[in-house]
């Protein structure tokens, strides 16, 4: 008997670490340092703010290279960046140290140059809500996703690959329960990449996923 899906919801609360960035030198010095949750805030953080530019830049990192020190191409090479294919933040922040190193060591003048702006530390804490929505079958799941917030799809299938079973979202990991008829549902729903993309249309395209599945959607 699987248990009711559980609708949450939830928020992330950005909490300032006191720790800032002039240059890249100085970005490079802080990201060995920082508190993982860093890491995930300036990442995944700002799928659950409103952006009004640099919709091709999906990391804080990458926005404030652009921005700051108008280094485009350090700033491309950033945004290619998919955390979403890292199960543990340690290897996401090896990543970036190694790219900024790789871009320190090609200019003498560039990891000095100051930028026109700070690059602020911030960590997140998540703050977790029951909506008291329990349903029974993934087709209920299906027909509810559609009126979804976006704090719950965020909660549900970002940040539940940080709980166990590791790198899994929660809707895939429950719809396995109901066995092999739901197999290829559960192979598309983990076929969807949650990062390059705006929770409105992660929304839009897990709704797709599960009435192409649902009976009579032709699947």
């Amino acid at each position: 008997m699987v248990e009711p899906f559980s609708v949450r919801d939830c928020a992330l609360i950005a909490i300032a670490t006191g720790q800032y960035a002039y240059t890249l030198t100085e970005l490079r010095d802080r990201l060995e340092i920082i508190t993982p949750s860093c890491i995930y805030y300036h990442f995944w953080g700002g799928l659950l703010r409103p952006k009004f530019d640099n919709p091709e830049y999906q990391n804080d990192f990458a926005i404030w290279v652009y921005q700051g020190l108008r280094d485009k191409p350090l700033a491309e090479r950033m945004a290619l960046i998919d955390p979403s294919k890292y199960h543990d933040l340690e290897d996401l922040r090896g990543e970036l140290i190694d790219i900024l190193e790789e871009r320190i060591d090609e200019s003498e003048l560039l990891p000095w140059m100051k930028a026109n702006q700070r690059f602020y530390f911030v960590r997140s804490q998540t703050v977790v809500f029951d909506t008291r929505v329990r349903l029974d079958t993934p087709e209920r799941l299906g027909e509810h996703i559609p009126h979804m917030s976006l704090g719950s799809v965020f909660y549900h299938f970002i940040d539940a690959r940080r709980r166990p079973p590791w790198g899994r979202d929660d809707f895939s990991h429950w719809v396995t329960g109901f066995g092999d008829d739901y197999a290829e549902l559960v192979e598309q729903i983990s076929q969807i990449d949650p990062y390059f993309t705006s929770l409105v249309e992660l929304r839009d395209e897990l709704t797709h996923v599960f009435a192409a599945h649902a009976p009579g959607g032709g699947a």
